[in-house]
């Protein structure tokens, strides 16, 4: 009992930071950071399946969330018209292409016998489609992008509702990580974690220079958003009388209600998310995923297939990851290849499975919203701090100046502040796992 009152402290407290920012600095600002908390809450989520269930010690959560970006991309923006007729067969034969070799070799792996000849084989196969896949592919890849490289330069995606984008993006990190995982967990933590890195940033070099696929480092901008956009608000009668009746600016108001609409969607997936992740952990499975977790070995000699309980939770994390992704492309409304980073998308997401309470989902959640909200607010408090300690000097004090102007390094900073004092006084997290069953 004291536990859960304590937990509920907890998130009453973030909740009251979040309000003493809307009355301090703006409810836009309140509600932009109560979004991205939300959206970090469920990559933290994905996270702690993967290590806190099952003790995967994946460091490539940034290409996931990349690949659940590129979906948000490829289902909601439309098709360009021009850039298929200049090369649409070409990519349809390059894609067959792709699809072909991938089979023949998944069969030859599959239906010879492990040794000299098979892998001789399968090398073949994948030179020969390489091969033929440039020969074809490069010509068509050259002119798409020569068609209005300033605004498009790439094929489009399918026009679809954006929404639509979630659950493909999940799914495109689900089957990556599938083949991820049929790749690197059969080694030890140590080589996962490098083996998930690499993969990671191999996903992202593809993002920033494939430009017919995601525009490269011109990004794409205008992504579709499944809430009203202000300037339709401002001009809606029905949003004109609320704000009357208000009495706030329709201006103001029309940010502020789109950035509710985003909580509202938001919310619905993480407590949906939750909800389904707790079930899991507190079911049998989640009882034998953590068995697993604590001791392969004996776990392995009761007859559990430790690398398919592995690949399987390494899969669910990663879907987890890949709707965060999406979620978070469509708020920015626009595809970055460049902005996805490991300090934000893998070592900040890891902070919060850690400060949160590894293996506890409402600490992941909790973990979330406290790292990104000292994240965002870092540099704002460590201005003002810094601006109190220097108030005494001249206003043109060099180090004055200096503090100041450093304090944007706050965030690092705070990061390893709140991380230490975690560690140190609850090393097991703000909500610790429960082991009691």
């Amino acid at each position: 009992m004291i536990g859960s009152l304590r937990n509920v402290v907890y998130f009453l407290i973030m909740a009251g930071l979040i309000v003493l920012v809307g009355q301090m600095q703006s409810w836009n600002v309140a509600l932009s950071i109560l979004n991205l908390c939300l959206i970090s809450s469920i990559m933290a989520l994905g996270v702690n399946i993967q290590w806190g269930y099952a003790g995967l010690f994946n460091v490539g959560v940034m290409g996931f969330a990349a690949l659940g970006g590129l979906a948000a991309m490829l289902i909601s923006m439309p098709p360009v018209k021009e850039a298929w007729a200049a090369a649409g067969s070409g990519a349809f034969i390059g894609f067959l292409i792709f699809i072909a070799t991938a089979v023949a070799a998944l069969l030859v792996y599959n239906k010879l016998a492990k040794g000299t000849l098979r892998s001789t084989l399968v090398m073949l196969i994948v030179i020969v489609g390489g091969v033929l896949l440039r020969i074809f592919f490069d010509p068509t890849t050259t002119a798409i992008e020569k068609v209005n490289p300033a605004a498009t330069g790439f094929l489009g995606g399918m026009g679809l509702p954006v929404l639509l984008a979630w659950p493909v993006g999940g799914m495109l990190a689900g089957a990556v990580a599938w083949v991820v995982g049929k790749i690197t967990l059969g080694l030890r933590s140590d080589y996962l974690a490098i083996a998930t890195l690499g993969i990671s940033e191999i996903i992202v070099a593809v993002l920033k220079h494939e430009d017919w696929l995601t525009r490269g480092v011109k990004n794409v901008n205008g992504i579709p958003r499944p809430v009203p956009y202000e300037i339709n608000l401002q001009n809606a009668e029905w949003f004109l009388s609320l704000c009357e009746r208000l009495g706030a600016d329709p201006v103001t108001f029309s940010s502020i209600f789109v950035k509710l609409c985003y909580t509202i969607l938001f919310a619905t997936v993480l407590l949906l998310i939750l909800w389904l992740s707790e079930k899991a952990l507190r079911s049998p499975w989640g009882r034998m995923m953590r068995a697993i977790r604590d001791n392969e070995v004996s776990a392995n000699a009761m007859g559990k297939d430790i690398t398919a309980r592995h690949l399987q939770v390494f899969v669910l994390g990663s879907v987890v990851v890949g709707i965060a992704g999406a979620m978070l492309t469509t708020l920015d409304g626009q595809l970055t290849p460049t902005a996805y980073q490991p300090l934000r998308f893998t070592f900040l997401i890891w902070v919060m499975v850690i400060v949160g309470g590894s293996g506890n989902n409402w600490g992941a959640v909790l973990g979330g919203f406290v790292i990104w909200f000292f994240w965002i607010e870092a540099e704002p408090l460590g201005i003002w701090l810094m601006d109190v300690m220097t108030s005494g000097m001249a206003t043109d004090s060099p180090l004055r100046l200096h503090l100041i102007e450093s304090a944007a390094h706050m965030r690092l900073m705070t990061m390893g502040l709140i991380l230490l004092l975690a560690l140190r006084f609850s090393p097991r997290g703000l909500i610790p796992e429960r082991t009691q069953q």
